[in-house]
């Protein structure tokens, strides 16, 4: 009887050591509180303002507002989903304030 209750004691305790697949630093849902892009299963790390602070974002859908990817790896206004095509206008200062919003359109539909 000892031996069954010593592991019952050994598989829980290897149940609860398995790590949450959530993550603490990477693999963040969206609302949750980021640094760069990479950490959101999403790929988008999204912020209001310049003094707000960057929450992870689903990405934005066809006809919504998008930026271009950036090395930066924070969006006032998240990427594309995948398959369509952020039409905006590339400048160096947009590109440098991080200012160059467009609009999400399927590349299947722009070229028609």
């Amino acid at each position: 009887m000892e031996k069954i209750l010593v592991l019952l004691l050994v598989a829980l305790a290897v149940v609860y050591a398995v790590p949450d697949p959530r993550g603490i630093i990477i693999n963040l849902e969206d609302g949750e509180l980021c640094l760069n892009s990479v950490q959101c299963k999403s790929k988008c790390c999204h912020r209001d303002t310049g003094l707000s602070l960057a929450r992870c974002a689903p990405k934005a859908s066809e006809n919504s507002e998008c930026s271009a990817k950036t090395l930066y790896g924070v969006y006032y206004k998240c990427p594309c989903e995948r398959g369509l095509t952020c039409e905006v206008d590339k400048t160096i200062v947009g590109s440098i304030t991080n200012t160059n919003f467009g609009i999400c359109l399927d590349a299947g539909r722009s070229r028609e």
